[in-house]
């Protein structure tokens, strides 16, 4: 095990002089007469640590096996690096290989190769100067997060991954079953004869991955009273968007006695905080970003860091949008669900910053949103940033118990399989808020990257399970 000081981040920041085992896989070898230069990296920092190997300081058996993609340590002194970029470098004494790769078959031998090429070989992707980026910034943002609640006093909920709700209503869920699917077993009588009989199932009734963790959350929140999840979360739609996911994260902060206002402000303090913090840890990996992937970066992170965000409602929004004099691909219409190009126009070309819209129609939002006394909106929010549109969705919830039955009933979902929520209404209800943000769509925003694929570790999308 590498202890901590023992990194190549930590090599690269040491003194010159002193002695160290670096540990790494070989990114680039390059032979020069009398000496041979080793680029390594052991995925702890953006910048890849030089080895010098002198003629005649390692056995010839041994420097045969140093080629890319191998795996070594290299053991040596640090000295002053002559070369621009890099303060030392390590003069090798002593090389052990632990893993040999065939320079004839490593695939990552050249560089420039595309994203999908790097998909198919998921296995080997993250050695890759792009993905080793991509998951560093992964790892820091995750850090961010629950930095950010547990300073606040949030208490973390593992919520469940199966479950027998459907949080949004929409459908699209994974089903989870221990039947036999060649020989399901029927309902043999009744007005449901015929139906498949999940008395005969694991859990008794129909099971789900979950689409969210959100009404679990609400469970703690009514007693704990601020709360978070972080976790995965499934849904079934048969997209192969470069936005849509079939397993992604989810981050769902829920908040007893807090309105819809308190939820915006959580929402903006949020965004800011992470960000800055992969700003500050992740620097390196961020101007790579910004020069190979999206020269818009940076500058973007740093407005959305540094604004205060626009407040407007759905029917202001919409009246901006109908003025605007744009011919849209998707009509805008008092009722109508905004788009991508809408929520861009706003946040790009309206007010130039981050804009927080509310109240929504109820007639496009989830049931479980408390309904404004106009009869029509309800206290929804959804928060969109400049280049990518909607970021966070979130509401304050119905607390009152027969608002939310008739919800329930309005909507034609299973009242008896909501008894529970129902029931949290009944015991000690309490004004509640809360927001959903999808973690793989926050690393969209702070890389650049285009595909939603290439922001998560093992991709799962139609027709796609593999590694």
């Amino acid at each position: 095990m590498i202890e901590k000081g023992g990194y190549i981040k930590d090599i690269l920041c040491a003194d010159v002089g002193k002695a160290v085992d670096a540990h790494g896989w070989v990114k680039t070898r390059r032979d020069s007469k009398g000496v041979i230069f080793v680029q390594m990296n052991d995925g702890s920092s953006f910048a890849d640590l030089q080895a010098v190997i002198e003629t005649g300081a390692i056995p010839e058996e041994t420097l045969r096996l140093v080629t890319t993609g191998a795996c070594l340590r290299i053991s040596g002194d640090l000295v002053a690096s002559p070369a621009a970029g890099q303060a030392v470098e390590l003069k090798a004494k002593e090389i052990e290989v632990y893993g040999e790769a065939d320079p004839a078959s490593y695939p990552l031998q050249k560089k420039g190769h595309t994203m999908e090429f790097l998909r198919d070989i998921a296995h080997l992707r993250t050695r890759s100067n792009t993905f080793g980026s991509v998951f560093r910034v992964r790892n820091a943002l995750a850090q961010a997060i629950h930095l950010f609640f547990q300073d606040r006093g949030f208490l973390y909920v593992h919520t469940p991954i199966i479950t027998a709700s459907d949080t949004e209503g929409a459908g699209a869920m994974f089903g989870v079953t221990t039947l036999d699917l060649m020989n399901l077993p029927r309902i043999k009588e009744g007005d449901r004869k015929g139906d498949i009989d999940y008395s005969a199932d694991f859990f008794g009734k129909p099971a789900y991955l979950t689409v969210s963790g959100q009404l679990n959350a609400e469970i703690f929140a009514l007693s704990f009273t601020n709360v978070y999840t972080f976790g995965p979360t499934f849904r079934a739609e048969n997209s192969n968007t470069p936005r849509h996911l079939a397993e992604f994260w989810m981050i769902e902060p829920e908040m007893a006695f807090c309105d819809l206002a308190g939820n915006m402000k959580l929402a903006e303090e949020f965004l800011k905080s992470v960000i800055g913090h992969v700003m500050n840890t992740c620097q390196a990996d961020l101007e790579f970003f910004n020069k190979r992937i999206d020269d818009t970066v940076l500058a973007t992170l740093e407005h959305v860091a540094n604004s205060s965000f626009e407040h407007v409602t759905y029917t202001e929004a919409v009246s901006i949008l109908e003025k605007s004099g744009r011919s849209w691909e998707f009509p805008v219409h008092w009722g109508a669900d905004l788009q991508s190009e809408h929520e861009r126009y706003l946040t790009e070309e309206t007010f130039k910053k981050p804009v927080i819209v509310t109240d929504y129609p109820e007639s496009i939002k989830a049931f479980y949103m408390r309904a404004n006394d106009d009869g029509k909106t309800v206290r929804a929010m959804d928060v969109l940033a400049p280049r990518i549109g909607e970021i966070i969705g979130g509401s304050q919830r119905e607390e009152r118990h027969d608002v939310l039955l008739d919800k329930i009933r309005a909507q034609n979902l299973d009242e008896a399989g909501y008894g529970w929520y129902l029931e949290l209404r009944k015991f000690g209800s309490a004004p509640h808020a809360g927001f959903g943000l999808g973690f793989e769509r926050l690393m969209l925003y702070l890389t650049g990257m285009k595909n939603i694929r290439d922001v998560i570790p093992f991709p799962r999308t139609p027709g796609s399970a593999d590694f």
